[in-house]
């Protein structure tokens, strides 16, 4: 199945990885590296988990199921609260990560799709599409429900902001191993653990319902991701 969706990869010249814009992402893999320097204690392992999961929770509870599917109502204060903890986990601002997924599931798995491994491979799907310059502005249109909100707004432009307050506090915390294991390792594997869900959940597990994409269920994918992995429910 991963070897006929890879034949099946067909990438535009605009959406070429742009290396120069790649460099902070990079580097944040290469950072976990300095655990073989920075060691691991107690407190950092202890700031792994808490900062890993309590993220993951305002990625799959805030970003996705609140603000790109509204499946729930809050008020406006907890509405910030879970896209100021959800920008956090260095995966862009609140509109932007729920007006493209917006747009995935109104053409799952077709050319419009912009992280379909039907369409241009795993390695697109998985974080090709955000490493280039196509996808890189918040699709406004999709998700002007929340964009009225001004806090929301700011949240979307400067996204960089809050996770930079989280590497301070890690680093004050814990010192260089609460930074690099409770900021730097953690958001690598938030990182992958969000995107194996556009990647591998379409490729491996079991298909419950024969829908029109190619989405499937997989138990481990669901407990790394708060649920995520039951992607064909």
């Amino acid at each position: 199945m991963i070897e006929a969706v890879l034949k099946q990869a067909t990438i535009s010249q605009d959406e070429r990885i742009n290396w120069i814009g790649s460099i902070p992402i990079i580097l944040m893999h290469l950072g976990c590296f300095a655990a073989i320097w920075t060691g691991v204690d107690g407190r950092a392992i202890a700031l792994f988990l808490i900062t890993f999961w309590v993220r993951m929770f305002s990625i799959t509870g805030g970003y996705h199921r609140y603000f790109a599917h509204r499946t729930f109502k809050t008020s406006r204060i907890f509405q910030f609260l879970l896209a100021f903890v959800g920008t956090t986990a260095s995966q862009k601002g609140p509109l932007w990560w729920a007006g493209h997924h917006r747009i995935h599931h109104r053409f799952s798995d077709q050319p419009e799709d912009r992280h379909s491994p039907k369409q241009r491979g795993i390695w697109f799907a998985h974080i090709g599409w955000i490493l280039c310059d196509k996808y890189k502005d918040t699709p406004v249109e999709t998700i002007r429900d929340f964009a009225k909100y001004p806090e929301l707004l700011w949240l979307n432009r400067y996204w960089a902001v809050p996770p930079t307050i989280l590497a301070i506090a890690t680093l004050l915390i814990g010192g260089w191993s609460g930074f690099v294991w409770g900021f730097v390792i953690s958001t690598v594997a938030l990182w992958h653990a969000t995107f194996v869900i556009n990647s591998f959940a379409h490729t491996i597990g079991r298909r419950r319902y024969d829908t029109a994409d190619t989405s499937r269920n997989n138990w481990a994918f669901a407990l790394l991701t708060m649920g995520e992995g039951w992607h064909n429910n």
